[in-house]
């Protein structure tokens, strides 16, 4: 993973400084509510419902056993014990003190991390991959790429004052896993045709912009193929600069690039953007082939010893434990390196809003990354822990302790793997709380031989229309919406944020919290209806539309 030299601490520590001053003066009445709301911003600070929030940054979600550690550490002291995991694979504190998080952030500093642009008008995290640089698919670690797109865009002059909030996305993979479709700007990297990334060619890029989801959900369109490596910053600036001069800011509603997109339409924007790019294609942010190679050298992959005998003493533990069999179908993906294997951790279960983690969870999970791995930790955007190297033999024994901890729950991409948002229990945007729902879907599904039978479905939940929980690509969307003071849910069917993108259509009205639970249950009993063989929900809700899940939902009201 990429380590500070000397300038990036000192750039960490200065902001460090920087933002104590600015906290001292707010306290002390000479900034108002007004001039300092920018400031914490900048350092991923919200005001929420009850508390302030701290949004960590976690870039492309990769960290090492010592920073997770440090994390631990801030739960214990500055919070309540526990993180929130998000969908941008950042991790977020409901509970510190505001005079305190200059302390936070002076800690995060010691161990190369902190909270610049997690909020406001600016380019977010960028994110990719939860398994770049070590699945057994993939063409092209993302994660150089990410942090050459960190580095270009972290405080730079001329976008840290956007329209609105800018999110971008790489995949490597020919299977996406990253929701390209869904971000400001979705890359594609792969290798030259006939060529291996990093070793005989330069590398390739395809770009798609104005995806989105919130008030407006848009799917990217692509505008550029085939960008070869050198010129991936240049291009993405000059997509800024066309979104910065003609993206609206009189109405924060409509000034996401996925609006002016469509304004322009995506002939029109390519065609602003390839103007605007003739004059910087060989300007100063050019990558070099140096430079790539420089980046690349941070993320070159451990020496793997090797592993004689593991695959036979993992089929000899699976053979003998059929609910570890189970959790290694679910929940281990396939390495690049024989021998070894990808574990993602459920942070699932039922009973705990889902990607809440506790101090405990944060160590424990650091010390199998040394024990089992190379010390190196992931978070998804689905909001669970990726372990990526841990040897296959180790498999069993890393089990029996995530089970131990609650992080051993076998359902990765399962109904239970839901998706959520903090929703009205903390945010002061939501109009309904997600995590209770979250948690009644769980407890209806506790049957594993029920859940494992339904296949693959994934339940999204939002408390409003921003879409923290992106309701809009679930297979099963559950949004939030207030009617007089009081929690509706809208259910959608039909999305997906991978490979063929789509939306998912609302189903009818809203419904009560009370009734949510008896109206996925009719989703369920359609689809196990209707489903051909092994069909999987979201290709029989794409077979079937939706009229007969409308059917069986409001039937009873008839």
């Amino acid at each position: 993973m990429y380590r500070y030299d000397s300038f990036d601490q000192k750039f960490i520590d200065e902001r460090v400084a920087h933002y104590r001053d600015q906290t001292r003066r707010y306290l002390a009445g000479e900034l108002s509510e007004e001039q300092f709301l920018q400031l914490r911003l900048r350092n991923g600070l919200y005001i929420q419902r009850l508390a302030p929030m701290l949004r960590v940054a976690i870039p492309y979600g990769t960290l090492s056993s010592r920073q997770l550690r440090m994390l631990a550490h801030i739960a214990r002291h500055y919070d309540r014990g526990y993180g929130h995991l998000s969908t941008r694979q950042n991790i977020q504190f409901n509970w510190p003190e505001l005079e305190e998080v200059p302390d936070i952030l002076a800690d995060l500093a010691k161990v190369q991390m902190h909270a610049i642009q997690t909020s406001g008008n600016c380019i977010r995290n960028v994110t990719t991959d939860e398994f770049a640089g070590v699945a057994a698919d993939e063409e092209i670690d993302a994660r150089p790429y990410c942090e050459l797109i960190r580095q270009w865009s972290t405080s730079h002059p001329e976008f840290d004052w956007l329209p609105r909030k800018f999110k971008i996305a790489v995949t490597g993979a020919p299977v996406d896993r990253a929701a390209i479709n869904v971000h400001d700007i979705g890359i594609r990297a792969y290798p030259a045709p006939g060529r291996r990334s990093g070793t005989d060619g330069e590398d390739l890029f395809d770009i798609k912009v104005g995806g989105g989801l919130g008030r407006t959900p848009v799917i990217g369109a692509l505008i550029r193929e085939g960008l070869p490596a050198r010129h991936l910053l240049t291009y993405l600036e000059a997509i800024m600069r066309v979104y910065n001069r003609y993206g609206r800011r009189d109405n924060k509603y409509k000034a996401r690039i996925k609006i002016l997109v469509r304004a322009m339409t995506p002939e029109g924007f390519k065609a602003r953007v390839d103007e605007e790019w003739s004059h910087l294609e060989n300007s100063a942010s050019t990558l070099t082939p140096a430079e790539i190679a420089r980046m690349r050298a941070h993320f070159r992959p451990p020496d793997y010893p090797p592993r004689e005998g593991a695959a036979e003493t993992l089929a000899a533990d699976r053979l003998r434990d059929p609910s570890f069999d189970q959790w290694v179908r679910l929940n281990v993906s396939a390495h690049k390196q024989p021998g070894y294997a990808i574990v993602t951790l459920s942070c699932k279960p039922t009973g705990v809003p889902p990607g809440d983690v506790d101090d405990r969870q944060m160590e424990a999970v650091a010390g199998w990354a040394e024990a089992y791995g190379f010390g190196e930790v992931r978070i998804s955007h689905q909001q669970n822990f990726v372990l990526p190297d841990v040897a296959a033999d180790a498999l069993h024994d890393l089990w029996r302790s995530a089970r131990a901890l609650g992080l051993g729950t076998a359902n990765r991409n399962l109904a239970t793997d839901i998706i959520c948002c903090p929703g009205g229990d903390y945010c002061s945007l939501a109009n309904a709380k997600s995590i209770p729902v979250a948690e009644a879907i769980q407890q209806h599904l506790e049957d594993q031989d029920y859940l494992h039978d339904l296949g693959e479905i994934d339940i999204n939940i939002s408390g409003c229309m921003n879409a923290c929980g992106h309701h809009h690509v679930g297979h099963i969307g559950i949004l939030g919406v207030d009617k007089k003071g009081r929690e509706y849910y809208q259910i959608s069917l039909g999305g997906h944020s991978g490979d063929d993108a789509s939306l998912g259509k609302i189903v009818g009205p809203s419904v009560s919290r009370d009734e949510v639970i008896a109206v996925i249950q009719d989703i369920l009993d359609t689809y196990l209806a209707h489903r051909i063989e092994d069909e999987s929900f979201l290709h029989c809700v794409r077979r079937l539309g939706l009229e007969p899940f409308k059917e069986r939902i409001y039937a009873k009201a008839a």
